[in-house]
């Protein structure tokens, strides 16, 4: 007898932990910070991975097209798959597209650019990671199309992919 009333309890309690953990799942948790429309500041400066000059990044900015943004890394395996799709789109469209090596090495970084081909006009260094936290990133890596105002009007959060590619493509055509 006491051994049906455990066994009543154990189902009921799973039951119930299986109905909460249900409720949980239905709740949308977005968790990534907003960053359309955020105006790069116009203090943010880094340095150029080419030479010692401290640039400001607005300076690097066109005034009559879109400029992309890409935070990466030689040490990032998504970055390598993400690569080809930068060099595409900066031969499409001569797209102005600004790098910002992560946390990484200059040797490791200017190798990475000499095997895959450098798509950007500009490379600056993070070497501690707060300028891209002061862009809004949170990890590599991560692509911002920002338009002639400076304002950032899309976050592509991981490696770029063809329907990213796509998305930018008719972004920039308008």
């Amino acid at each position: 007898m006491k051994n049906k009333q455990n066994l009543v309890i154990v189902i009921c309690l799973i039951f119930i932990t299986f109905f909460i953990l249900l409720l949980g799942l239905k709740k949308e948790n977005n968790y990534l910070p907003q960053t359309t429309h955020f105006k790069i500041e116009d203090t943010l400066t880094l340095q150029s991975l080419y030479s010692d000059k401290k640039l400001f990044l607005n300076d690097l900015f066109l005034k009559d097209n879109f400029t992309l943004i890409n935070i990466w890394a030689s040490w990032c395996l998504p970055c390598k798959d993400e690569h080809p799709y930068l060099i595409n789109l900066s031969k499409s469209f001569n797209l102005n597209i600004i790098g910002i090596n992560y946390k990484d090495d200059n040797n490791n970084a200017k190798k990475f650019l000499l095997e895959l081909g450098n798509p950007y006009k500009e490379v600056l260094i993070d070497r501690d990671g707060v300028k891209s936290i002061e862009l809004g990133a949170i990890g590599v890596p991560e692509t911002y199309l920002v338009n002639k105002e400076k304002k950032i009007i899309k976050k592509f959060i991981g490696p770029l992919n063809q329907n990213n590619f796509n998305e930018i493509l008719n972004i920039v055509k308008k």
